[in-house]
């Protein structure tokens, strides 16, 4: 196994940015379930080196491609390329509109919440814990809630500290500079749901038409999470509704259960395969916690390519999951594939849309609400894989549908 190079590690270099492996050997149980493998050379991530960060601050990522792929979000210049319509981003805007409301709420006061910042929530907490049920049926309950509110899928684990960013970015500096995370002071599960993106959408990738599905799941979520953390407030516990901001998600979404870790850097799920984005919820209220499920997903990406092949900018990785990464955008210490984020994002920038090919051509993108799908999905866990991957090649599945196409 290899490591970053020096130049890219965090410069948080004491705790509580980090701490010897002893220190979280409490997660050494939890760790070998969900198949993570963490060496010394760890260390909490730093949310200013995301490349969506780093686009604002790194001279490796700035462009005058960035500048113009912000821009397209706010005036775009729709061309006749199909999926780039004026059409597909209109839609595409619409989608994020809820998003970037609750983003902009706390501009005035230097936040961005959901990006940058957790979600505020106006519902304060109450004076008074509420009388609580067992474990399971507390459980149960906030599974209900959250399915209410439309939440896909639900899952609780154990609050862990190493995801948690070691410092967030700053919005007001033009460099995003390191400032104070949220406390999570008695902090000891999080909630994490699944909030599924649209099949028909996902097709026609890369277009600014497909990425009004992402679009679309931040706005839910935003409106979700902090509807959840609003009603564990009224219970009298605390709660931090959390998106992209505060910490990393795929960490806990893996040990709530929700799906295994894809070459694609996807979280592969039983119900809906890569087509789903989580939001996490932090809290001090009493939970019972799921476990990481295998279904296979991990075996059929070790042998199968397909994300990477059709990446346009060759940002994913092939052969076994290693330690480290191509730039300062990997987490250090964490063995799994990585992709080069740099590369990755550049392509965006040009398209000025999100792009998600890797998401269409997986095989695991399939509708599981028909039995053959679900088959399929069986048979791929199984020593059979290698001839359902062939099967779904030969069967054109993943292929692009025009966005001309999803109007229609």
């Amino acid at each position: 196994m290899t490591s970053a190079p020096d130049d890219t590690k965090s410069s948080a270099d004491n705790w509580p940015a980090n701490a010897p492996l002893d220190a979280w050997s409490k997660f050494a149980e939890s760790d070998a379930e969900a198949g993570f493998i963490i060496s010394e050379n760890f260390r909490r991530y730093e949310q200013r080196d995301d490349v969506f960060n780093r686009a604002w601050w790194d001279e490796a990522v700035m462009s005058d491609d960035v500048v113009a792929f912000y821009a397209a979000h706010q005036r775009p210049e729709p061309r006749k390329g199909a999926g780039y319509t004026q059409w597909d981003f209109a839609l595409l805007n619409a989608s994020w509109s809820v998003a970037r409301d609750y983003a902009a709420r706390g501009m005035p006061d230097g936040r961005r919440e959901g990006f940058l910042d957790s979600f505020d929530t106006f519902v304060p907490q109450a004076e008074t814990r509420a009388d609580l049920p067992p474990i399971a049926e507390t459980t149960a309950r906030i599974k209900q809630v959250a399915e209410f509110l439309g939440a896909d899928l639900f899952g609780v684990t154990e609050y862990d500290e190493r995801w948690v960013y070691a410092h967030a970015a700053e919005i007001s500096s033009k460099t995003r500079e390191e400032k104070e995370n949220v406390s999570m002071d008695g902090m000891t599960n999080v909630i994490v749901l699944g909030h599924q993106m649209d099949r028909k959408l996902v097709e026609t990738y890369p277009s600014a038409l497909a990425a009004a599905a992402t679009g679309r799941e931040y706005s839910h979520e935003a409106a979700i999470v902090t509807s959840m953390a609003s009603f564990i407030h009224g219970l009298g516990y605390r709660a931090i509704a959390t998106t992209n901001d505060t910490a990393l998600t795929i960490p806990y979404a893996i040990k709530a259960g929700m799906g295994e870790y894809g070459r694609n850097q996807l979280i592969i799920t039983p119900q809906y395969g890569p087509r789903v984005r989580f939001s996490k919820i932090f809290t001090d209220l009493p939970l019972a916690h799921n476990k990481p499920i295998k279904f296979g997903a991990h075996e059929t990406c070790s042998i199968c390519d397909k994300c990477a092949n059709a990446c346009p900018p060759k940002a994913l990785p092939k052969g076994p999951p290693r330690e480290g990464g191509e730039n300062r955008s990997a987490i250090l210490g964490v063995t799994k594939w990585t992709s080069n984020a740099e590369k990755c994002f550049g392509y965006w920038t040009k398209l000025k849309a999100d792009c998600a090919i890797c998401m269409r051509v997986c095989p695991y993108n399939k509708d599981y609400s028909k039995w053959t799908m679900r088959l399929f999905q069986k048979l791929l866990g199984t020593g059979l894989r290698r001839w359902m991957l062939k099967l779904d090649d030969a069967l054109g599945y993943g292929k692009r549908v025009l966005p001309l196409d999803w109007w229609n």
